[in-house]
């Protein structure tokens, strides 16, 4: 509903906005004025709003053929018309006021050339980090002003003219157009010129990052690779295997494919290459890798998959009861690997093509670092951790997360239970997609401020309530300082169930207890809770007084999810990865 309404309020703005064109041409051709001024300000005024509120909108309008090029094109002839009806500027004046606009737009084009010129120096064809590639010749760049300003953005100037045209007409003189087209025409070449200062600094120079980048693969040989291939804001799915690839021993190299994704990577020891382009990711020279594991299954995978010689395991991003955790695209793997009897099992039902001789089962080697009981402390608070997860991608799933239905039911009914302590971490996605989701979000925090809460804290001692959303403190530390755990169906639950304490499900859509078991096998050691919430208040008496009748059904959950008791996770990963390399 919110995207409609928000939807029809841009396109009235465009309509405004066209018909202000429409008035700016017509009222120049004519010589008024007044008219022009008024819809010269709409124009304005549309053109803002597209800019900072409508940029769906704006993106169908520059897909009809109306873009930002063109209108300006219109708003410069509309002030080419108004100075020549209304002041009749003479041969010189309109020469003049011809000419300027034009030649703005000529050096437009010229520095659209140079731009590009100068973007293929400048920018690197690969980013890397933790690894020497010795002295690399610096290619000079301009300064990001003129960047900005250079090409089809440089006319933007020219809307100074309108109010000059105006102003030209109301005094019968020509020269406020004449000035500043001017001085318009000054900028623009002043831009030209530093950029072209910049192309003759770095003439000859070619940035060496690839083939440097190059020359440490054929030196360092890695033999294991964890590939991402998604943006920024799904970093956290290659973040969560920098631990465990470390661990490994192996020569390993984390490869990225999105420079905002590598700039938010994680800290880590590992190598990392990051190769945008998918012609020079595809010309490294890889020989040497033996394993490449992938934790998303994105289109850009095939760039290394095409890799004859490389054993490709899908590794995920955490194993859950969703169905992203069956995806189909996951039979181009050599292997999958799964934490437990759960995962193999979770393939077989889904039937999607992935061979049970496929599945390789090696536990979550990232929860080495998760205890498997409570605090200790004397001074500690019981703590209720609230994980929901994201809104996802299908718009006909209005159930995927608890948050948008019953979030704020939820943080409330704790609250108001007194004596304990909110920690509030949202999956790292939410929000993205569904703007019901953002609001929930929004007013969930709200909440937690209002109660004294803190938001994005650097540490998890104290007794306050928390948000946390950032990539610290991590979702694995606050399953450390939790007694109860409130969340979706989702991987949140599985890797919880290795602390062995009490956890909670949501159940927004009212399904029954026993299909709901059936159907989410995670949630066969969970309390259930309804869309209502009523039954939080004794899902919280039962297990703050430690009297915890799911305590056995957990264990025995516990290894069907995440394998054997008493395997070590960790070495288990190891020894895939030797098998593999061997």
């Amino acid at each position: 509903m919110f995207s409609r309404v928000r939807s029809q309020q841009g396109l009235a703005a465009v309509a405004a906005m066209f018909l202000g064109y429409g008035v700016m041409i017509l009222a120049g051709a004519l010589g008024l004025v007044i008219p022009y001024a008024i819809a010269a300000v709409v124009v304005l005024g549309g053109e803002l709003a597209l800019a900072t509120r409508y940029a769906d909108t704006a993106q169908l309008v520059a897909k009809a053929g109306v873009g930002l090029t063109f209108r300006r094109l219109v708003r410069d002839l509309s002030v080419v018309l108004l100075v020549i009806a209304a002041v009749r500027p003479g041969v010189l004046g309109t020469v003049a006021v011809l000419l300027l606009p034009a030649a703005l737009w000529t050096v437009a084009v010229g520095t659209t050339a140079v731009t590009k010129s100068i973007e293929g120096r400048v920018d690197p064809p690969a980013y890397t980090r933790n690894i020497d590639l010795g002295a690399l010749r610096r290619v000079p760049a301009p300064p990001v002003w003129a960047r900005r300003l250079a090409g089809l953005r440089l006319p933007l100037l020219n809307v100074l003219l309108v109010p000059a045209a105006v102003v030209a007409a109301a005094v019968d003189r020509v020269a406020p157009v004449v000035v500043t087209g001017a001085v318009t025409l000054v900028a623009g070449l002043v831009t030209a010129a530093v950029l072209a200062l910049a192309l003759l600094r770095g003439r000859g120079a070619t940035p060496g990052v690839l083939p440097a980048v190059h020359d440490w693969l054929a030196r360092e040989k890695p033999e294991v690779a964890l590939y991402f291939a998604g943006p920024a804001k799904d970093v956290y799915q290659a973040n969560m295997w920098l631990a465990p690839m470390e661990a490994t021993g192996r020569r390993a190299v984390v490869l990225v494919r999105a420079a905002d994704a590598f700039h938010q990577l994680a800290d880590t020891r590992l190598p990392v290459i990051c190769v945008p382009a998918g012609v020079d990711f595809m010309n490294l020279d890889l020989r040497s890798l033996r394993v490449a594991l992938y934790a998303a299954n994105v289109g850009a995978n095939i760039h290394l998959l095409r890799e004859p010689g490389v054993k490709h395991v899908f590794v995920g991003h955490g194993d859950s009861d969703k169905a992203a955790s069956v995806n189909p695209y996951s039979k181009v793997y050599d292997e999958v690997w799964v934490a437990g009897p759960a995962g193999r099992e979770r393939y077989a039902r889904a039937g999607v093509g992935v061979l049970d001789r496929d599945i390789v089962e090696v536990g979550r080697p990232q929860l080495a670092g998760v205890h498997t009981f409570g605090s200790g402390a004397a001074d500690h608070l019981f703590t209720v951790l609230y994980a929901p997860t994201w809104e996802g991608w299908l718009d006909d799933d209005p159930y995927h997360t608890s948050l948008v239905v019953m979030g704020e039911r939820i943080v409330s009914g704790l609250l108001a239970a007194g004596n304990l302590r909110v920690i509030y971490k949202p999956h790292p996605l939410t929000g993205t997609r569904s703007p019901k989701a953002r609001a929930a979000h929004e007013r969930v925090v709200a909440r937690i401020r209002a109660a004294g809460g803190e938001t994005d804290p650097t540490s998890l001692d104290g007794a306050a309530h928390l948000v946390v959303t950032g990539r610290t403190p991590s979702l694995f530390d606050c399953f450390n300082v939790t007694d109860l755990l409130v969340s979706d169906v989702s991987s949140v639950v599985s890797d919880f169930v290795q602390s062995e304490r009490p956890y909670v499900v949501a159940n927004p859509a009212g399904l029954p207890e026993d299909e709901f078991r059936r159907q989410f096998p995670t949630a066969r050691a969970a309390y259930l809770l309804s869309a209502d919430g009523g039954e939080l208040a004794k899902i919280l008496a039962v297990t703050r007084a430690g009297d915890d009748p799911m305590a056995e059904a957990r264990r025995e959950l516990k290894e069907y999810l995440l394998g054997p008791a008493g395997s070590n996770p960790m070495d288990r990963f190891r020894d895939e990865i030797g098998r593999l390399c061997g």
